[in-house]
């Protein structure tokens, strides 16, 4: 008999290799039985997805990692699609988007933020007064929507406070649509019929700084959708934020409207600075007698002399003014704006 500390290799129990039984593989189901619905909302790791004209509240499939998954995104669905309480759809693919808008937190951050996808309009919303107008952000917005290839749509609001004809003497080279708009007294929208009419059967993102009127407008396109409203500081001249995500509303008479939160700043750190210049058609013809790798922020740049001219119009010192602010800040020298 062997002692307690006399061992047999014989003896020695060999612990299958589970982790090699089964071979795994890299193939996920094709899904093809998948429902497709379109996003509406995203609240803390939720999703709401229209399907069939019913709410469904779906997860992120684990295989999507951490792709973004947006207001206007098409996606489809497995699980319980039924919407009713309590039922938890799952979202296992994001569908080919058209477009999709993106902004990062300022010139230099190379972390990207999608913010919609699949629209067609970029309503930029800026008040004429309280607070004031900042047109260098409109002009960031308008790149953001040129490189998305979205159409922009200028929404000037608290028209009874200033003249929107001096405001848009600053664009008066480009071919961009506006709208007026202001608040009378007993609440009603003036100009409100022309937005109808410019949001009518397509899907339009709506941005602008807090205390714009950008909620105001959107609960007066939408009835019942009771979005906060926001008041300017009357120290800072800035409004609060007051929408905290981004939530895609139907038009009663066709269309979508995407309310985005109150923006402070976009960055435009995803757009190549090469291409700002085409985005200012009264100034890009001036750049053909620039010298060769020009950055049109220097001292040889023929713009200042095509723009001394008179040949981008009235506007042209603004707008060339508002063409070297962006590329300065996009190339790591920011300025106040």
């Amino acid at each position: 008999m062997g002692g307690r500390y006399d061992y047999d290799e014989s003896r020695i129990g060999v612990r299958p290799n589970r982790r090699g039984t089964r071979p795994r593989t890299k193939d996920r189901p094709a899904h093809k039985d998948a429902i497709i619905g379109m996003v509406t909302a995203v609240d803390r790791g939720r999703w709401t997805v229209l399907v069939d004209d019913h709410p469904v509240t779906a997860m992120r499939a684990r295989e999507l990692h951490r792709s973004p998954i947006v207001p206007g995104d098409r996606v489809g669905l497995v699980g319980d699609t039924s919407g009713t309480e309590g039922s938890l759809a799952r979202i296992i693919r994001i569908e080919e988007r058209d477009t999709f808008l993106r902004r990062t937190a300022d010139d230099t951050d190379p972390v990207e933020r999608v913010l919609v996808a699949n629209a067609d309009q970029l309503a930029i919303v800026t008040a004429l007064a309280d607070p004031e107008p900042r047109p260098r952000m409109v002009d960031r917005c308008l790149v953001a929507a040129y490189d998305a290839g979205m159409e922009p749509l200028l929404v000037l609001t608290k028209a009874d406070l200033a003249d929107p004809d001096e405001f848009m003497r600053t664009y008066a080279g480009l071919d961009v649509s506006y709208v007026v708009t202001e608040v009378r007294d007993d609440g009603t929208i003036t100009g409100l019929d022309a937005v109808h009419e410019r949001v009518h059967d397509r899907m339009t993102v709506l941005v602008g700084h807090s205390g714009v009127g950008k909620s105001t407008l959107v609960n007066a396109l939408v009835p019942g959708t009771d979005r906060a409203v926001g008041h300017v500081n009357a120290v800072t001249g800035r409004g609060r934020h007051t929408s905290t995500s981004a939530i895609a509303l139907p038009l009663p008479e066709g269309g979508w409207v995407i309310d985005t939160p109150g923006v402070r700043s976009f960055g435009l750190a995803h757009v190549d600075p090469a291409s700002f210049i085409d985005h200012f058609p009264e100034l890009a013809a001036g750049t053909e007698e620039c010298p060769r790798g020009c950055t049109h922020d220097n001292e040889y740049c023929a713009l200042d002399a095509w723009v001394a001219a008179g040949h981008a119009g009235d506007s042209g010192p603004a707008r060339l003014e508002s063409l070297r602010r962006l590329l300065r800040s996009r190339l790591g020298n920011p300025e106040d704006e």
